[in-house]
């Protein structure tokens, strides 16, 4: 039996159990869950192990890389410029970086870089792994991109080209890259633990990634054996040229090493977020009313930072998605604690939100990456939460 550590607060040992039976039950190998309300911890739990090679056990201050849980990091230090008057989200991306008017791109808000609407999810020609940790030759190769489709026409999951777009504007717009904005105006206040860029001094904190894939690769069964409802995404994903397939090939070779300490090191605004549990959920409080007297967004800022953007099919996930500008909004595949939470989801997991509604916010982390849609073990947090606020 995995040993739970941390604290829950009376009314919320539903949580606890949830947790443990994820250990029990759905696949959990590493893991923590934090929750907060009204801006106080009332969950902080952990449990299991870091590194299922060594058998180096989760601690407290265990450090996990979230991948897409990192666009809500990065979608909140572009809000605390928007709400500084430093950025309009209205405003042509090209006014803040001129390059990136380039092949018809002049008009293009920055509001649809965040909601995922700029077309921009590809490149024609990937780029070697060592040039996108570099930043630089990225965006440069991304403002001489031209567009997938006519930006505003639609909406597609920017996966990997979402965090150097976004986070170009942060750099240009605060003189920081996005890693060091972050750290110095939401980490420093808040003393948390996460990071965009990976210091030395943090690395062995973290804990190591473990991989369980579908099972049933629907790529490979014959076409007549994939559910209806399934098969335009799986022709898509045996397709090398779709945008399903382009989107996350953007580097040659497409397979980034997540656990090499180089890319830990990087600044990928969009996949390399490296933290606990315990510092999204501070974090995602934050944005939503004070912690310890630190605000990070005014309600101002927050209603247009949550308001919807994009609902619909996905041009590159095929499926139904939701965005406000750079959070993701719940759906039935995303669940959150009420109509309107946002955050962000991660690959194979993890997921982190605030629900303004119930003074919630709430991060979960873990190092077992779970493929498909048999993955329950956030799914089941979210619903012990909503039935401790009930």
């Amino acid at each position: 039996m995995t040993i739970i550590d941390g604290e829950v607060a009376p009314g919320f040992e539903p949580v606890r159990e949830a947790f443990a039976a994820n250990f029990a039950r759905r696949g959990d190998i590493g893991a923590a869950v934090c929750v907060y309300r009204y801006g106080r911890p009332v969950v902080d739990l952990w449990g299991g192990i870091a590194d299922p090679e060594t058998g180096r056990p989760w601690t407290r201050d265990t450090l996990q890389l979230v991948y897409s849980a990192t666009k809500g990091a990065t979608a909140t230090a572009a809000h605390m410029l928007v709400g500084r008057g430093l950025l309009d989200l209205n405003a042509p991306v090209a006014s803040y970086w001129p390059e990136f008017a380039a092949n018809g791109k002049a008009d293009i808000p920055v509001r649809w870089l965040l909601s995922h609407q700029a077309g921009l999810v590809a490149l024609d020609e990937p780029l070697p792994v060592a040039d996108a940790l570099a930043w630089d030759p990225m965006t440069a190769a991304l403002a001489a991109q031209r567009p997938q489709w006519t930006p505003g026409t639609a909406h597609g999951y920017h996966g990997r080209t979402w965090g150097w777009l976004v986070g170009e504007v942060v750099r240009r717009v605060s003189g920081r890259t996005p890693g060091r904005f972050f750290a110095d105006e939401i980490a420093a206040p808040l003393g948390l633990d996460f990071h965009i860029g990976l210091p030395a001094s943090a690395r062995a904190r973290v804990s190591r990634m473990a991989y369980r894939s579908p099972s049933v690769d629907l790529t490979t069964v014959p076409a007549t054996s994939v559910p209806a409802e399934l098969r335009e995404q799986v022709a898509a994903w045996r397709d090398p040229d779709s945008l399903s397939n382009r989107a996350f090939a953007v580097t040659d070779p497409a397979a980034i090493d997540f656990d090499a300490p180089e890319v830990q090191a990087a600044e990928l605004p969009s996949s390399n977020g490296i933290g606990t549990a315990r510092s999204l959920a501070r974090m995602y409080a934050a944005t939503i009313g004070e912690v310890d007297g630190v605000r990070l967004l005014t309600p101002a800022t927050l209603a247009t930072a949550t308001e919807e953007q994009t609902n619909g099919k996905d041009r590159v996930m095929l499926l139904p998605s939701r965005f406000a500008s750079g959070y993701m909004l719940p759906t039935a595949s995303n669940p959150m604690t009420g109509p309107n939470a946002f955050g962000h989801a991660g690959r194979g997991g993890s997921l982190a939100f605030a629900d303004p509604d119930h003074g919630l916010a709430f991060g979960y982390v873990m190092n077992h990456i779970i493929s498909g849609s048999d993955d329950e073990r956030a799914t089941v947090l979210v619903d012990a939460i909503r039935k401790a606020v009930a």
